[in-house]
């Protein structure tokens, strides 16, 4: 199944770069590779004694940015935390940074600069699941093993062989937000949902918080949708108050989902808002500010985790940040975590410096499947088809401090 999915994504990922040559990209990247290489005959050349290089596939520029920027900075942190700790028995990686930008071509120009030209033994990303679907399989073609942080609509494993993710399925992690705001408000009956028709994660999102709100016997009373790039939200919005709504549930992303979230309730909405895994950033208190207060998200993540290692992680990122750390970096900074562990693993089989870089990656994928790690996460493993197996969740609800514009993420017990 995952090997006809992924030849049906590679022909979409054809028509995107067939789209994009002829003007179709209105997007913003910075990498300049895009010349359509053939992924599968650059991968030859035997690796290097050097630093072992691990590329970075996250939106750095464009709307999507709020979210890439979170990925980037737990992935810096792990770089040089595993450095400090001797890296790869005794050899450093070297994180390759690409801008994946906020659309599928953006991400199709990383994944190929990552490959063909910096020779990475293996991709964190990208992003979204929007651009996955037409990324990953770039990947998949040249057999080089591809870790989603942030991507968590149905079917991304999927994709194929050389496809995990750590970031956990929004089937899983969704429906908790709906059950928390019921235990807060008993009465809640009508919902009105919101989302983004223009992206596969919010598109995939939506149809699971739909589901669960039948399932829990509300009724949905309308569904309205918008799109990412959307900043004036006033007709959806007045056309669901009008319908009284007890709860909103809004899959969008940081920009316009908190934009959504501050005109709701400035035309007066005070009920309960449930953000989707999009809101799921410290970026979109800048957004909504005053008004994001109240806003129930769903977790994979809590800072206050037990174990070693996320205290570890937790504590580098607020003597750097001054904040707690967002669920988007700790997933980056175990997605680098699951390369560095599996790559040691194999390391004591076969010094990785010795195996060309075709087997390397290929050898590489074979362990990340197999292994099992102790993580900010928790304890997570992959089932065969890449899907990240976690037992640990959580919902958070956004506090607001007085003046406004700082808050954060208070864990509902």
């Amino acid at each position: 199944m995952k090997q006809t999915i992924a030849r049906t994504t590679a022909l979409l990922a054809s028509c995107t770069l067939l789209i994009t040559a002829c003007g179709g990209n209105t997007g913003t990247s910075t990498s300049t590779n895009n010349n359509g290489t053939d992924t599968a005959t650059t991968t030859s050349t035997t690796a290097k004694s050097g630093p072992i290089p691990i590329g970075i596939a996250f939106a750095q520029t464009s709307n999507v940015a709020l979210l890439g920027q979170e990925g980037v900075a737990g992935a810096k942190i792990a770089e040089k935390y595993f450095n400090d700790k001797g890296g790869v028995n005794g050899t450093p990686i070297k994180l390759v940074f690409q801008d994946a930008g906020g659309d599928e071509a953006g991400a199709i120009n990383a994944f190929q600069t990552l490959i063909n030209k910096d020779k990475v033994v293996g991709i964190v990303g990208p992003t979204l699941s929007q651009q996955a679907f037409s990324a990953d399989p770039v990947a998949e073609r040249a057999k080089v093993p591809v870790i989603g942080a942030s991507t968590t609509a149905k079917g991304v494993p999927e994709i194929g062989d050389y496809i995990a993710r750590v970031s956990a399925p929004v089937f899983v992690v969704a429906p908790n937000s709906v059950k928390a705001a019921l235990k807060q408000n008993p009465k809640i009956k009508k919902v009105a949902v919101f989302y983004a028709q223009n992206d596969a994660f919010n598109k995939s999102e939506t149809e699971i918080f739909q589901k669960t709100v039948k399932d829990q016997g509300l009724e949905v009373v309308t569904v309205q949708k918008f799109q990412t790039t959307d900043t004036d939200f006033q007709a959806q919005a007045t056309n669901a108050l009008n319908l009284k709504p007890d709860l909103i549930i809004i899959s969008g992303l940081a920009a316009d989902g908190g934009n959504l979230v501050r005109q709701l309730r400035e035309l007066g909405y005070k009920g309960a808002i449930i953000g989707g895994n999009g809101l799921n950033t410290s970026n979109v208190l800048s957004v909504c500010k005053a008004l994001c207060d109240g806003v129930m998200i769903a977790q994979a993540y809590s800072p206050e985790h037990p174990g070693e290692i996320n205290a570890t992680f937790r504590k580098a990122y607020v003597e750097q940040y001054k904040k707690e750390p967002p669920q988007f970096s700790a997933q980056a900074f175990t997605a680098v975590q699951v390369y560095v562990d599996a790559l040691k693993a194999l390391d004591q089989k076969t010094k990785v410096n010795t195996l060309p870089v075709a087997k390397l990656r290929t050898e590489l994928n074979k362990q990340i499947l197999a292994g099992k790690y102790n993580t900010p996460l928790g304890d997570i493993s992959f089932s065969p088809e890449g899907e990240i197996v976690q037992k640990d969740f959580y919902v958070a609800q956004i506090k607001m401090e007085k003046d406004g514009s700082t808050g954060k993420f208070a864990f509902i017990k």
